[in-house]
């Protein structure tokens, strides 16, 4: 599930928004009430359900070869995603949706690279809620290994001090660092 050109996505377990506000989400790290989309080079970071924490890393065109290697595996792709055992169900079961909204009414946000998109400004999705499907085959269609991990902080140390791309959302919610 990407956005097709001219368009961002917000993704969500409800079906039913038909107007989309900006807020200041109780975890946010800023001030400035928006609405959050996410292009197609990020709509992967949220194919998972909403308070699942995940790590992931990719490619870059920086990315040195032994942290390709060691990271994704030889030959294992530009991708991978970690979710822990306890998390797996909800990746099976849950129903997620996806809204497709006006790219026009958004600016990237994030540096050095955006990371996603926001508006100040109310936002009406285009249609209605799309079902995104089965989270595991959109993730094997696209090429992107997800590894199921006992717990995520090692997995996370280990990437944050690589060359390669990496972003973690819903850390909070990981199992305690041993």
């Amino acid at each position: 599930m990407r956005p097709r050109t001219g368009e961002v996505l917000h993704f969500s377990e409800d079906p039913a928004i038909t107007r989309f506000e900006p807020h200041v989400a109780p975890t946010a790290g800023r001030s400035e009430p928006y609405v959050w989309a996410v292009d197609s080079a990020r709509s992967p970071d949220y194919w998972f359900p909403r308070d699942c924490p995940r790590a992931m890393a990719w490619a870059t065109e920086t990315s040195t070869r032994p942290d390709r290697d060691r990271v994704l595996g030889p030959g294992g792709g530009d991708r991978v995603h970690a979710i822990e055992y306890g998390w797996l169900e909800a990746m099976r079961t849950v129903k997620l949706y996806a809204y497709r909204l006006p790219a026009a009414a958004f600016r990237p946000i994030g540096t050095p690279v955006p990371n996603a998109h926001v508006s100040t400004r109310a936002v009406t999705p285009l249609g209605p809620a799309e079902p995104v499907g089965d989270l595991l085959r959109l993730h094997e269609e696209c090429g992107i290994q997800l590894r199921v991990l006992n717990n995520l902080w090692p997995f996370w140390d280990g990437v944050v001090s690589t060359t390669l791309g990496f972003s973690g959302i819903r850390l909070r919610n990981a199992k305690p660092r041993h």
